[in-house]
Formats: structure tokens, C-alpha cells, sequence
């Protein structure tokens, strides 16, 4: 079983979390990147976020064998991690951590809800998980998706009440257990939150990760048809990988995906507000200013 996990939450710097921690000689993060054993523990469901296709970052594993099978290669000696962004937000999965792997060290990364919400809707949209292509139409739908058991992806901003989620942890999990960053900060000092997240693992905290890359950044298909025919050819995306250069997958990706406009005034203002005492909150339990986040 992992020592630690990464519990999300997600669209908020994971999968750098996940790839700069496995830089680390003494930290082994599990092969692929999300595994979600925690929130669907002996169910299984139907939903279409569950049942996505195995791929090298995203499985969804419910029963207990298998997940341990995974973790099988690590080192004696190593630190074993998984990241699964659908912990913090899942009712059920501090319970079962705390249940499997009461010591475990766990780590969120959280982001300023609105923006998180947004970039999850045009993270839904790249993947053709969402019909809908106007974010206030989606927000509207929300509550009706959650009451027809829709899978948490299209719950953009239920997941963004942090403190409801993490309060889950703080009544089963003692504080030291718990580690808490900012994607701000991931942003503006990488190397300084990655280093800060060695010496919380209690790992060598002088090994200097490669930061330069940005995972899973958000960005919006220019073109749907083009958009839909990639996400056919993921199946085949590892053999892709080592068949065409580098330069050649970028630049078919430049010619797929556009930076996406940013999220609208009066969206992320309706967004805060319904955000305010989650965020002011929030604020008392870190111990810092969140004013940003109000913004």
C-alpha cells in the first residue's frame, strides 16, 4: 500500500506534483498516475468518468488486489505514492484511506475555486465529456446532473467548498498528517513547493527537481471534429509517443488546441460569491490570506 497520496484536488497542479515528486531516487509514484481505488472501493458503476479507457494516467481500480498488484515493482527502500484528485472531493474516500492506511501522508493542492471550476469545464470539453460548450449553461446543469448520479467531472463547482471536503480528513487524519499547498504557488515557486513536499515526506529535501514543464495545462480543441479523432487515438497514444519526435507532437498539438479565453466577470463573480464563507474559511485554517481568491 502507498506511503502518501496526492488527494487532489483536481485541475489544480497534480500531475506536476505527480511527475516532480517522481523525480525524486527515494519517492516511487505508482505507474499510472491516477488509480481511484479510494472513491470507488467495491463499486462498480456505470459512469462514464469511471469507466474511462486504462491509459497511462487514469484507471479506475476497486478492488484491493489489484490496487496493491500495482505498487509490486517499488523499491523496499522507496517512498510509494499514488495521486487520485477525486480523494478530496469523493464522501467515502477519507474513511477508506483511514481505514487501509491510517498513517498515510496525504497532500492537496488547491486552487482559487472559480478558476478551478472553469478549467475543469474546458478539461470535460477537450476530452468530448461535455455536450454543452457555454460554462454558465454547464454551471445551470449542475444540480440536475449531481441528482441523475452524473460522475464527479461534471461537478464543476461543487468542488470547489474546499474546507466542507477537507474537513472530512481533519476529523479522521491528525494535522501533521496532513500537507496543504496552493497552485499560486506551485506557479510562482515550484521548486520551493516541490522542496517544501520533500521534507514533508521526509525524503532528501536537496534534490533539485525539473520543474520546467507544465502538466496538463488546460486549453480548448480548435476544431471539434480534429479534437474527437485524438481523443480516439489515445488507445495508441504510448506507441505515438515513441514513434513520432517531439517536435512533431507539438506541433500537431498546436494545430489542435488554442489557449482558452478566460473565464468570464460575471461568471467568476456568481462563482465567488457562492465561494465567500468556504474561502473565508478556508483562510482561518491555513492561517493566510486568501483575498486573492475573493477577487
Amino acid at each position: 500500500m502507498p506511503d502518501f497520496l496526492i488527494i487532489g484536488a483536481q485541475k489544480a497542479g497534480t500531475s506536476s506534483l505527480y511527475y516532480y515528486l517522481k523525480q525524486h531516487p527515494q519517492i516511487y509514484m505508482s505507474p499510472i498516475k491516477e488509480l481511484h481505488f479510494f472513491t470507488y472501493e467495491g463499486e462498480k458503476s456505470n459512469r462514464s468518468f469511471s469507466t474511462a479507457k486504462h491509459n497511462e494516467s487514469f484507471a479506475v481500480v476497486d478492488n484491493i488486489e489489484d490496487y496493491q498488484k500495482i505498487f509490486q515493482a517499488a523499491p523496499e527502500s522507496s517512498l510509494v505514492g499514488e495521486a487520485s484528485p477525486s480523494y478530496i472531493y469523493a464522501p467515502k474516500a477519507a474513511e477508506r484511506i483511514k481505514y487501509h492506511i491510517p498513517n498515510a501522508k496525504l497532500i492537496a493542492i488547491l486552487r482559487h475555486p472559480a478558476e478551478r471550476a472553469y478549467s475543469n469545464f474546458l478539461h470535460a470539453i477537450r476530452q468530448n465529456h461535455e455536450p454543452l460548450q457555454d460554462f454558465k449553461q454547464a454551471l445551470q446543469q449542475e444540480e440536475t446532473r449531481i441528482r441523475d448520479n452524473s460522475g464527479f467531472l461534471w461537478h464543476y463547482k461543487s468542488k470547489g467548498f474546499y474546507y466542507k471536503q477537507l474537513s472530512r480528513y481533519l476529523d479522521l487524519f491528525d494535522r501533521s498528517q496532513i500537507k496543504i499547498c496552493l497552485y499560486e504557488d506551485l506557479k510562482t515557486n515550484p521548486v520551493g513547493v516541490v522542496k517544501d513536499l520533500f521534507e514533508f515526506l521526509e525524503v532528501d529535501s536537496s534534490f533539485e527537481p525539473d520543474v520546467s514543464r507544465k502538466y496538463n495545462v488546460s486549453v480548448v480543441p480548435k476544431n471539434l471534429l480534429l479534437n474527437t479523432l485524438i481523443t480516439n487515438l489515445k488507445p495508441i497514444k504510448p506507441a505515438l509517443k515513441t514513434l513520432l519526435p517531439d517536435g512533431v507532437r507539438h506541433y500537431i498539438r498546436s494545430q489542435v488546441f488554442d489557449t482558452p479565453p478566460p473565464i468570464s466577470p460575471e461568471m467568476r463573480k456568481q462563482l465567488i460569491e457562492g465561494y465567500r464563507e468556504d474561502i473565508l474559511q478556508m483562510q482561518d485554517l491555513l492561517g493566510r490570506d486568501l483575498s486573492g481568491w475573493l477577487k
